[in-house]
């Protein structure tokens, strides 16, 4: 981590503002009352997750299911599976830059986060090149790999070309998003989010279907207007780092690039990209084992994992307040008051996804329906988000389990316990019960369920033997 020469100086030295938004911002999380760190930090980052990037997964799934059923599975087979798998190289980086970010303000040093964060960029950057040369030159090769239906091959081609070639909007907000999460201030992001959201779903009603005297695109729509509202995001984003009205202040200084930062960045970023290669890849797998029973179980699975993610971005914004407690209170050398955030965040995770977990299950049926006219694919859509209903009642556990580890600065644990859980567990089962066991769509159902609990279970396990808290000092491990 870059040191010498930096100024260290307080977290609010640069900006006093009275306000009510500003003292959101600028609240010192390493002391007061951590109920209310978690719901600072938490709450807009659901209203971010639920009502932006959740918002706009069901508008993005609306437009789609009014295209037609392969349309709704070429952007799954693209989404939630291909661009997956270059994601991960992104929340690699996300996570690293996180951790560094709140172990600095922890350390009362901005000077090193605003540094951590300007490399962090360089990065993102080349990630996002990668990505537009891979993707925009072979879409037919990437989308087959997935898909069998030609028609879905057809529109998914098209989609992933511009999927990929856009990356670097969609990379750049993440970054923002860590960047600013690690610092604390979760209100910018939500109030970028809030801006560019309906934006983008504007601009993919108008592209798609022709309104406004524009053309109508259809596919090619959905994608363009997606890309406009990252590029837009993006561009708030960066006036919001550049202009200093937030906590980071980002200047050309920060984007000379430092091979020694750069190697930190990478050192913690290939665990928890790993992390998410196990993820990603059980749904690669899960999505390739759809498309070979047929394309309505393709269809249904990408509008139940849709559904599903509106679901998991609340508990998501709960665990990563939790990562931001957990890193900022090491970087002060309060281990007790870290172990305390882990365990109010999972009681919060918890109670907050039951009222959750019942209106999944309770409307499921009327849920599915909102999104295909095919009542067999609404059918398998609504059973699946029975058995997530199921999962999400705990699944909480998981994610403020390994956010709390990688904030502490223990990539492999997490990395260990996804991979070992989607090899032994989930792939297997989901292969045998669908493929041998005569349960078919079912069978990927109750194989995801599965391999929920086995890794809910695995993750909890490891955070409380308390091996991570050794690195940061010699302490009896509370009852949690």
């Amino acid at each position: 981590m870059p040191d010498a020469g930096l100024e260290r100086r307080t977290a609010g030295s640069r900006e006093r503002a009275p306000g009510r938004f500003a003292q959101l911002r600028h609240r010192d999380h390493r002391s007061g009352s951590l109920l209310v760190s978690i719901a600072v930090l938490s709450v807009p980052a659901v209203l971010t997750g639920v009502l932006g990037l959740g918002g706009f997964q069901l508008a993005d799934l609306a437009f789609l299911a009014a295209l037609g059923d392969a349309q709704v599975a070429a952007a799954g087979a693209a989404n939630q599976t291909l661009r997956q798998i270059f994601q991960v190289l992104v929340m690699g980086v996300v996570v690293s830059t996180q951790m560094w970010v709140a172990r600095a303000i922890g350390q009362r040093n901005v000077d090193t986060a605003e540094h951590m964060a300007g490399q962090s960029f360089l990065v993102g950057g080349g990630i996002a090149l990668v990505g537009a040369f891979v993707g925009g030159l072979f879409p037919e090769q990437l989308i087959s790999l997935i898909a069998r239906d030609p028609e879905v091959i057809q529109y998914g081609a098209i989609y992933v070309r511009i999927l990929f070639l856009t990356l670097g909007g969609m990379i750049g907000v993440q970054l923002v998003s860590a960047v600013l999460g690690g610092a604390g201030d979760t209100t910018t992001p939500m109030v970028i989010s809030l801006i560019i959201t309906p934006l983008s779903i504007f601009a993919e009603w108008v592209l798609a279907f022709g309104h406004l005297g524009a053309p109508a695109m259809g596919m090619v729509g959905i994608g363009l207007g997606a890309a406009i509202g990252q590029g837009c995001g993006l561009a708030v984003a960066t006036w919001v780092l550049a202009t200093g009205r937030c906590r980071v202040h980002l200047r050309a200084r920060h984007f000379v690039p430092d091979l020694r930062a750069i190697r930190d960045l990478l050192g913690f970023s290939w665990q928890p990209a790993m992390h998410m290669v196990a993820r990603s890849l059980m749904l690669v797998f899960f999505m390739w084992l759809a498309g070979t029973l047929s394309g309505k179980v393709q269809a249904a699975y990408t509008i139940g994992l849709r559904i599903e993610m509106v679901a998991v971005l609340m508990t998501f914004a709960i665990a990563n307040a939790c990562a931001t407690l957990v890193g900022q209170n090491l970087g002060a050398g309060d281990l007790p008051r870290a172990w305390r955030a882990i365990k109010v965040s999972s009681v919060v995770a918890m109670v907050s996804m039951w009222p959750v977990s019942i209106t999944l299950f309770g409307f499921r049926h009327a849920i599915a329906g909102l999104f295909t006219g095919d009542p067999e694919v609404a059918a398998m859509a609504a059973e699946f988000l029975m058995y997530s209903a199921a999962l999400q009642m705990f699944y909480g556990l998981y994610f403020v389990a390994y956010r709390a580890l990688q904030a502490a600065g223990d990539m492999n644990s997490p990395m260990i316990v996804s991979i070992s859980s989607a090899v032994f567990f989930g792939a297997p089962i989901g292969y045998f019960l669908a493929s041998y066991g005569g349960y078919g769509a079912t069978g990927m159902w109750i194989a995801n369920f599965v391999y929920g609990v086995v890794i809910t279970l695995l993750m909890t396990g490891v955070l409380m033997t308390g091996r991570w808290a050794r690195r940061h000092a010699v302490s009896n491990r509370p009852d949690l």
